[in-house]
């Protein structure tokens, strides 16, 4: 049992839309990812995904609105709900998963990552 300086653990990486798992409790992962530039459409069958921004802003897009994220603050999205996140700076986000999300969804790519790394 230790405790994780988040700031630390984000220092570790450079590269973008690579989730990291920084933890896990109870069948959920806690994951640190930086995002740049846009990913891809997907949407997430069996699995509600929460957003935390710790630095930075980006705009998560769904297929009738945009919602805007700043730094403390999150979003969940709810299982089956199509969405994009879009960030034109560099942003550091955590998420809140089931061990089990794929993070990209129905949609596999050059961007899925199946075998995440623990830091």
């Amino acid at each position: 049992m230790d405790k994780v300086n988040i700031a630390e653990k984000l220092s570790l990486f450079t590269d973008y839309w690579n989730p990291r798992i920084a933890g896990e409790l109870n069948g959920q992962q806690v994951k640190l990812v930086k995002f740049k530039g846009e990913f891809v459409w997907h949407q997430h069958d069996n699995e509600d995904e929460m957003f935390f921004v710790v630095k930075g802003t980006f705009n998560m897009e769904f297929r009738d609105k945009i919602i805007t994220l700043h730094e403390n603050e999150f979003l969940i999205v709810p299982r089956g709900v199509q969405h994009r996140p879009v960030a034109y700076e560099e942003v550091a986000v955590m998420l809140f998963e089931p061990n089990t999300t794929l993070n990209t969804g129905n949609t596999k790519g050059e961007l899925t990552r199946e075998n995440l790394e623990k830091i």
